[in-house]
């Protein structure tokens, strides 16, 4: 087939219509700004702030802790306003916070900075999630997987640019990264101008002669087990710990494998998300088999952490040879927990109460950006047997999971009156 006939092919193959592909042009423009800037936010604060390292760690851990009421924060808004408007509201915020960064090296200042730019990473994570699941309806779950795909692909980009820049080694380059990165939230911004609005099951406009009902929404503060399965799902999401912080780690410390190494596996992991995620997707695209995904997810994470433990007791072709193994089965556990949680958060939240719901499994992954890399380190400092451990901890979790939610998705789903804004 000819390249632009399989392209325009793939591009009908979206679900969500126009709205959902140019969600995915402001995803690919988000990562790529996103690459350019995390990668070297750390050599950043160090080499052009002058920051000592524990005041990095510091404004690192203030930014992350803040950051984690940005969810719960965007989901709530979600579902009481229409949320292309939040959605720009948020990437104008980010552009601010990061354009901010570039105006002073006042310690407190940079943490305030960091924290506003945290918060609207997460609120920005949950709209985003949100939109996609009311625009692509019940095709959601092979919509995530396109998703992915193109957010993986805009982080490559962005690292590859930043790696580029880096070269330069001057206090310049650092800062167009910043700038870049400002750029991209309001590119957009921008381009969010011209999303539709989906249908919201939480928001039924009404005239001013209808009387909006008095009922309450479903509150997810209040659902023991949608709470437990947040819980679970904190755990499940230390697979992102394990490459951001785990494998280099390892890498130089416990084995005999080249340094090298880390960013080659890296790349395995963007290539391997960008080849299989939307393959995969078909295999979770119904609620009850999301949750039977849950089984081969916990083989996945054992595998993992069973080659991370042999991987220290071998010369440096097996290290190389084992850590490449685990690097695998922690990015198929990644592409399988991305294809469940996306499905189960949903199928788990009544329709009226989704955008508070959302929020609130969100915290799931920004609790464990701010604890996972202290999991990770721990698994470390206890050698072999830690990451053996590691690996049968998060296995277990996943049966946890598959316990909790029985009960739920086996009754009716939730049904509760929708909330009704009134337009006079």
């Amino acid at each position: 087939m000819h390249p632009i006939r399989r392209t325009a092919a793939w591009s009908r193959s979206i679900p969500g219509g126009r709205d959902g592909r140019r969600k995915l042009v402001i995803a690919l423009v988000d990562r790529v700004g996103s690459g350019l800037w995390a990668s070297v936010s750390v050599l950043y604060f160090t080499y052009v702030s002058e920051l000592s390292l524990a005041q990095v760690g510091t404004l690192a851990a203030a930014a992350g802790a803040i950051g984690i009421a940005g969810a719960p924060l965007g989901g709530k808004l979600a579902d009481r306003f229409p949320i292309t408007r939040i959605l720009l509201i948020v990437q104008l915020l980010r552009a601010l916070a990061s354009c901010a960064l570039l105006t002073t090296d006042h310690y407190a200042l940079l943490i305030a900075f960091s924290a506003v730019g945290s918060l609207g990473d997460r609120a920005a994570s949950i709209l985003t999630k949100l939109y996609a699941t009311r625009v692509a309806g019940p095709d959601r779950v092979r919509y995530q997987a396109f998703h992915r795909t193109i957010a993986n692909a805009g982080w490559a980009l962005g690292g590859l640019a930043a790696a580029a820049a880096l070269a330069l080694g001057t206090t310049s380059a650092y800062q167009w990264l910043l700038a870049g990165d400002a750029l991209s939230f309001v590119v957009s911004a921008l381009l969010t101008l011209r999303c539709g609005e989906p249908a919201s099951p939480s928001r039924t406009v009404t005239g001013s002669k209808h009387t909006a009902p008095t009922t309450r929404p479903a509150n997810p503060w209040r659902d023991r087990t949608y709470l437990a399965y947040v819980a679970t799902e904190t755990v499940l999401f230390l697979d992102d710990a394990m490459f951001k912080v785990g494998l280099p780690l390892w890498i130089a410390h416990a084995s005999n494998a080249p340094n090298g190494l880390a960013p080659l596996l890296m790349v395995l992991n963007n290539v391997m998300v960008v080849a299989l995620q939307v393959p995969l997707a078909r295999f979770g695209t119904t609620t009850a088999a999301a949750r039977n995904l849950l089984l081969p997810l916990s083989l996945a994470f054992g595998l993992g952490g069973l080659a991370m433990a042999l991987a220290a007791t071998g010369g440096a072709l097996t290290a190389t040879l084992l850590l490449t193994a685990a690097a695998a089965a922690f990015t198929t556990a990644e592409m399988l927990h991305a294809t469940i949680s996306w499905e189960l958060s949903v199928a788990l939240a009544p329709d009226t109460a989704q955008g508070a719901y959302l929020g609130v499994h969100g915290l799931a992954q920004s609790v464990q950006r701010t604890f996972g890399p202290l999991a990770v380190t721990a698994a470390i400092a206890t050698g072999p047997a830690g990451w053996a451990t590691f690996g049968t901890v998060i296995a277990l979790t996943c049966a946890v999971q598959h316990r909790v939610i029985r009960a739920r998705l086996a009754r009716t789903p939730l049904s509760v009156p929708p909330v009704t804004v009134s337009e006079h």
